[in-house]
């Protein structure tokens, strides 16, 4: 009998993970490592898999663990390693691994008290929070998640003493000496029992959620929330956020309510995503049903995912895009941050609405536009040139009060409570004020499609040049820019972006299925968009010829 995978509805039980046999999976099964999918493979958010399919089992997590120690060792760096887990099933044996073989290699470790789960932008913030006015000892830290990915997923990141995403030349590192690692069998892992590594004097517990909750001042407006009345509602969807809304609705005396207090790693309470799985996406409407029908109760409303460096804001009309909410965070911070720099940027992606740039042109900011991937930000946040820092997938930072840097991380709480403080301060919801901006520049459609492709075509799409591209205009008007590196610092997009006056498309191969991901938005209508969408696959398909 089929079962019922109906978007927007309540997962079934006959779907749901068993978490049991998933963790069972996680010790017994070993990689089969002349299967490239089974090794170690660092992409732009980390190493992920799932354990019955022999690509997030105990011995990757001890070989990365491992790697990471004698990265650590080679780069200098001494000062303590913060660690956080998300409460996807597999975070928690991955994080009793990670210990055992931090400890055993000597390295300072700080975990969460209670062995409790920690939000990426926790982890963040109390590297960056640490490392402040130092110049040696510097701190770096690990978060174990595979975001809003499905219950049967596992991930392991690793954040330098920057506090954001390591980049190409830390991954590849520890990428080849974790594969290097389990082809001798793992032998040169350094381990100690559990029971030794909570023991050990050079592993301790840590507060991650007072600092961040109390610092939480110094980057929004938290006194205009509290002196509102602003009935705000909070979707944790079973993640590390759980631990934190109570905090800071107490510590600010705000009128908060948690609406999900569950987190059950089957993640049960879910509604289904587009495609029937279960998703904790909080970008979608499917999977952010449960709380889009809330919005009459509440002011403003969010959600995140289990790792919590993404953010969902509901509004009165309902769930805004992604998109649509960057450019509103926009156009509100700059006009609200007075002390932060003059010149400070706008960082967005190359597949990111282009409402911001109009957006950055009317208001005099200087935009860079730079490949996907939030590590693009990372050095600009904290320098402080970057204001702004936010990505198509609902990833964003954004600095201090003082222009200096919060996190070099998403931080989808800073992101939710800043909608909390666009509304009070102006008395309009974001979603209020992305009206009143497409009146001033347009009403853009942004959607992705995807395309099936070979690992052939991938290949060669990821590296096009400029010259491949033969057509001069497309959906009818004249390209001006054919793009396959970044305008904003000129890194490889791995893809192509195509521009015209009304619109835009860019293609990039998926890392992990056969196809590719078309992204395009129109300024005129959805027939546009359907005409780039069409044109885009011949523009691609001749210069992959």
């Amino acid at each position: 009998m089929a079962v019922n995978r109906q978007p927007g509805q309540l997962a079934p039980l006959e779907i749901l993970e068993d978490i049991p046999k998933l963790i069972t999976e996680y010790f017994v099964t070993s990689p089969d490592l002349s299967v490239a999918s089974q090794l170690v493979s660092f992409g732009t958010s980390g190493h992920r898999g799932v354990s019955s399919k022999g690509s997030f089992n105990e011995m990757h997590i001890a070989a990365i663990t491992q790697a990471v120690c004698e990265y650590r060792t080679a780069a200098g760096i001494t000062g303590p390693l913060f660690i956080g887990a998300d409460t996807h099933a597999l975070s928690s044996p991955a994080l009793c691994t990670a210990l055992e073989v931090l400890a055993a290699n000597d390295v300072s470790v700080l975990y969460q008290t209670g062995m409790r789960p920690v939000p990426t932008p926790g982890v963040s913030h109390a590297i960056i929070t640490y490392n402040r006015g130092r110049s040696t000892g510097l701190s770096d830290g690990i978060v174990i998640t595979p975001s809003h990915n499905p219950p049967d997923a596992g991930g392991f990141k690793y954040n330098p003493t920057h506090g954001g995403p390591a980049d190409t030349d830390v991954t590849k590192v520890v990428q080849n000496r974790a594969n290097e690692i389990m082809a001798g069998g793992n032998k040169a892992v350094k381990r100690v029992t559990y029971k030794a590594a909570l023991a050990a004097s050079n592993v301790r517990e840590h507060d991650f959620v007072g600092p961040y909750v109390a610092d939480l001042a110094n980057v929004i407006d938290m006194d205009a929330i509290a002196q509102s009345d602003l009935r705000i509602g909070v979707d944790p969807m079973g993640g590390a956020s759980i631990d934190y809304w109570e905090p800071i609705a107490s510590h600010y005396k705000l009128n908060i309510e948690v609406v999900n207090r569950s987190t059950d790693p089957r993640f049960a309470f879910m509604t289904l995503d587009h495609d029937g799985k279960i998703r904790m996406d909080c970008s979608s409407k499917y999977a952010m049903a449960s709380l889009i029908s809330l919005k009459d109760k509440f002011d403003i409303a969010f959600g995140n995912d289990p790792d919590s460096d993404r953010h969902g804001i509901v509004t009165q009309s309902g769930l805004m895009n992604p998109n649509h909410y960057l450019a509103t965070a926009i156009g509100y911070l700059f006009t609200h941050r007075p002390n932060w720099p003059k010149d400070a940027q706008v960082g967005k992606t190359l597949v990111s609405s282009s409402i911001i740039d109009r957006l950055a042109a009317d208001m005099g900011l200087n935009l860079c536009e730079v490949p996907v991937g939030f590590k693009w930000f990372v050095p600009g946040l904290s320098d402080g040139s970057f204001g702004f820092g936010g990505e198509e997938s609902a990833g964003a930072s954004f600095l201090r009060k003082d222009g200096t840097v919060w996190t070099t991380d998403k931080d989808g709480i800073l992101l939710d409570l800043l909608a909390a403080e666009m509304t009070v301060v102006t008395g309009r919801d974001p979603s209020q004020h992305y009206t009143a901006m497409t009146e001033k520049y347009g009403a853009p459609i942004y959607e992705r499609i995807d395309v099936a492709s070979t690992p052939e075509e991938k290949a060669v799409l990821g590296k096009l040049s400029p010259e491949q591209v033969t057509a001069d205009t497309l959906a009818g008007e004249k390209i001006v820019a054919k793009l396959t590196a970044a305008p904003g610092n000129g890194a490889s997009i791995g893809g192509l972006k195509v521009v015209t006056e009304n619109g835009w498309f860019a293609a990039r191969p998926s890392g992990t299925e056969d196809i590719y991901k078309i992204y395009a938005e129109s300024f005129i209508d959805k027939a546009h968009l359907e005409k780039i969408q069409k044109e885009a696959q011949g523009i691609v398909a001749d210069a992959l010829k």
